[in-house]
């Protein structure tokens, strides 16, 4: 028998999920304050520990497509355990280093893996099993936690990482990661059955989730995805969107404002002031979505940002000036606000497979990140700054802005066979 309560345990989970999710974008964001001092004390490459960078947000994106499969087998409480333990031992394990593969190892690999399974598939599944009523609300907001995470978490690091060495932030994020341990165990739990309630807003309890085949399904998604060319102009297009903002500035920003006289812990809060006006501008561009052709709203943001990076060489200075904090302002509006767009595109060429399909649409968004985190460090270590790499993502996003134009509307589903059936007796 289910029972309805005053105060809705889901609302409970929600704010442990948001707390999880904080956490993830907040050890996400970590390496690239830790890339020059990694680089003065190991004397690696700026394009050797970009690689740990890259292998990171790649596994970030792949892994959220099957993190769903192993919620729906094991249970989110468990896999998200597991994660949180995954991040705590590859950010630990960095302090015994001495070889760059072990960075790799701890930081891409480990870290990955663990920040991965708190993505998207993350969110979907507490909102869709905890939610019926304000499901927009709760999805908005859990995926704001990404940005609030940088806010929190990136002046902290900076200003660990310079006045007591990089391996006091390495351990921050260790602790912090295994202090929502308890959290999650104690609050959040699968469904709304476990703890006798219904979902909130749920008149009758949901459908069990499938237990057999998420993996198969996210697979089958894919391969039908991909016959269509909406698809591959959405995924382009979204891997040059992970490309100039994950990739590039979350990751590079900091060094190469380091490289032209500003303090480590001056650069991490512009980034962190990206993270406070991308809230805003995500919701923002979620409102002109619903009132606007997301093709024409794409290409605006796309063009724009291009625009913006290619201005951006001339901005770094020992102190940030006006136009540099007008950049951060403009660039943290810009940066998710991709995603409303893009979302209702895949709901309007994929239907009910959109969340999927829009699931592997982000895995392209990371591999861009990927290449492009590793790339920039090439770039820096071959020509002393990062000025081609700030040229280069500014033309890819007026690339991505053709893209974007390009995806013609979806034409209506052909009627299925009983439809048919249906239609041609006249019942």
């Amino acid at each position: 028998m289910v029972r309805q309560r005053r105060f809705h345990p889901a609302w409970w989970v929600a704010a442990v999920a948001f707390v999880a999710l904080l956490g993830a974008a907040a050890f996400r964001s970590v390496p690239g304050v830790l890339m020059n001092p990694l680089h003065h004390e190991f004397g690696w490459p700026h394009s050797t520990i970009s690689l740990a960078v890259s292998l990171n947000l790649l596994l970030y994106g792949l892994t959220a497509p099957f993190a769903a499969a192993l919620m729906a087998r094991f249970g989110i409480r468990v896999v998200t355990v597991c994660a949180l333990l995954l991040v705590a031992a590859g950010s630990g394990l960095t302090v015994f280093m001495t070889a760059s593969w072990q960075l790799v190892l701890c930081w891409g690999l480990l870290v990955g893996l663990g920040t991965g399974s708190m993505a998207l598939a993350f969110v979907s599944t507490v909102v869709d099993r905890w939610f019926v009523a304000r499901r927009g609300l709760v999805s908005g907001v859990l995926t704001a936690a990404s940005a609030t995470g940088q806010l929190v978490f990136l002046p902290l690091v900076a200003h660990l990482a310079g006045a007591y060495g990089w391996r006091s932030a390495s351990l921050l994020v260790t602790a912090a990661a295994l202090a929502i341990v308890p959290l999650v165990w104690l609050l959040l739990r699968d469904r709304p059955a476990d703890v006798g309630v219904l979902a909130y807003g749920a008149s009758e309890p949901l459908p069990e989730p499938r237990t057999g085949n998420a993996a198969a399904a996210a697979l089958t998604a894919l391969r039908d995805a991909a016959r269509t060319p909406a698809f591959w102009l959405l995924a382009a297009a979204f891997a040059i969107c992970g490309a100039s903002t994950n990739g590039l500035v979350n990751t590079h920003f900091v060094p190469a404002a380091h490289d032209h006289g500003m303090p480590q812990t001056t650069a991490a809060g512009l980034l962190a002031v990206i993270g406070v006006f991308d809230v805003a501008g995500t919701v923002l561009s979620g409102w002109l979505t619903d009132r606007f052709n997301p093709r024409i709203l794409l290409a605006v943001y796309y063009t724009l940002r291009g625009a913006s990076l290619f201005v951006l060489p001339q901005l770094f200075a020992p102190t940030p000036g006006a136009q540099m904090v007008l950049f951060v302002v403009f660039y943290g509006l810009d940066w998710i606000a991709t995603v409303p767009p893009t979302m209702a595109l895949c709901r309007e060429h994929f239907g009910e497979r959109a969340s999927v399909v829009f699931g592997w649409v982000f895995a392209s968004h990371q591999i861009g990140a990927a290449a492009i985190a590793s790339i920039a460090g090439v770039v820096r270590d071959q020509f002393g700054d990062y000025a081609a790499a700030w040229y280069g993502a500014g033309l890819l996003c007026l690339l991505a802005t053709a893209f974007s134009l390009s995806v013609r509307k979806a034409r209506p589903a052909p009627p299925s066979e009983p439809d048919r059936e249906r239609a041609a007796t006249g019942r």
